[in-house]
């Protein structure tokens, strides 16, 4: 199903979008990777500039609200790193499995996702994909596949199957052509897709895969994956990842500054988590205590870890509610939202302000705000 207009209002770092509390500015972190240098310059931007309740994304990126430099915030990103490209920087969309290489036995795609981030912005064509166009990078595990990208490859055993909006193709590719072939499937898109923002908007895929051979069985899919790896995490060389869940995705810059100050690689997850990497134990133990007291979820049982919401009022002009708000509420008073009918409290719950879902996980129940109350939304978005 096409779209009734030709281009999505995705923000970025340099198109900000124009929402109820002010400028919003998204900063794309391929993979979700971001260094702690990263991390203290982006919670300082927001601090001088912004409102200082940045907030996670679904697919693993960073965004401030209520921007009132846009200029000097894009100038602050340039400087660190976050910002390499002024023409491409919206259609930077890459998830990729964020235990990869480090916890677990699947394959190691981190360099895949440093190659494929600057294959995307070398295609002065791929400046021209909407900004909702997602590519992913699963290592095997299927966290990754699960989310349904337009463009993705699943690792199996020492070939990577080619997907299409989450779905096996049958297309088997040899690692090192693995980037290649998704800029390829990618350019095809772009070139083609008429007023589709999405892969599954298309009503025929085939021309995106001509050239590439069939020769496993295509249609395979992949459960999704609701919950963040949280807590204390052995990595395969002995040391320590922590995972925190951060709740409904909103990281005050304050304690982005007491994560960036571990000095350790980080990745942002799409189920807006962070994950601490290479500690040994006595910085892992000591950062623990540290960051837990300040909100942050290290517990695999916390309600919080069922629970998310779309920003809703007042951030929002088009939602019918107060949803971070109520979701809250729900969460500590463990009860339903006042009016969701039938709507059963067990699974995750995501408390949206309108019938967009933004930010909905591909599973679980979607509570639509209506001004009183709660339903549920009938088609998963």
């Amino acid at each position: 199903m096409a779209r009734t207009r030709d281009q999505d209002a995705c923000p970025g770092a340099l198109q900000v979008h124009q929402a109820a509390d002010g400028a919003l500015a998204r900063v794309r972190l391929p993979g979700g990777m971001i260094s702690a240098q990263q991390l203290e310059a982006l919670a300082l931007a927001a601090t001088r500039w912004a409102s200082p309740a940045m907030e996670l994304t679904s697919r693993g990126n960073i965004q401030i609200r209520a921007v009132t430099d846009t200029a000097a915030v894009a100038d602050a990103l340039a400087a660190a790193g976050l910002l390499p490209s002024d023409s491409h920087e919206r259609v930077r969309n890459i998830v990729a499995s964020p235990l990869s290489g480090r916890v677990g036995c699947a394959a190691d795609i981190r360099g895949l996702v440093t190659e494929l981030d600057h294959a995307i912005q070398a295609q002065p064509a791929l400046a021209g994909l909407p900004g909702r166009f997602l590519f992913g990078l699963d290592d095997g595990r299927g966290d990754v596949s699960a989310l349904a990208p337009d463009a993705g490859i699943h690792i199996v055993d020492d070939s990577a199957a080619l997907l299409l909006a989450g779905s096996d193709t049958g297309v088997r590719l040899s690692i090192p052509e693995a980037v290649g072939s998704l800029v390829t499937v990618a350019t095809r898109f772009a070139a083609g897709r008429g007023t589709c923002w999405r892969i599954s908007e298309l009503d025929d895929t085939e021309q995106l895969l001509t050239g590439f051979a069939v020769t496993a069985q295509p249609g395979a899919t992949w459960p999704p994956v609701s919950r963040p790896p949280v807590g204390w995490i052995e990595q395969n060389d002995g040391r320590v990842a922590l995972g925190a869940a951060v709740p409904l995705g909103v990281l005050n810059a304050r304690v982005a500054e007491y994560l960036a100050a571990i000095n350790a690689p980080m990745v942002v997850t799409p189920w807006r988590s962070v994950l601490v990497f290479d500690l040994d134990e006595e910085v892992a133990d000591v950062s623990l205590r540290v960051l837990a007291p300040m909100g942050l979820v290290f517990d695999e049982t916390s309600p919080w870890l069922s629970v998310s919401a779309c920003t809703g009022s007042p951030g929002c002009e088009h939602s019918a509610a107060d949803v971070r708000s109520d979701a809250a509420a729900a969460v500590v008073e463990c009860r339903r939202p006042s009016g969701s009918g039938d709507e059963p409290a067990t699974g995750h719950r995501h408390f949206v302000g309108c019938e967009r879902a933004c930010g909905s996980p591909p599973a679980g129940h979607v509570l639509v705000a209506t001004g009183d109350g709660y339903r549920t939304r009938d088609a998963h978005p």
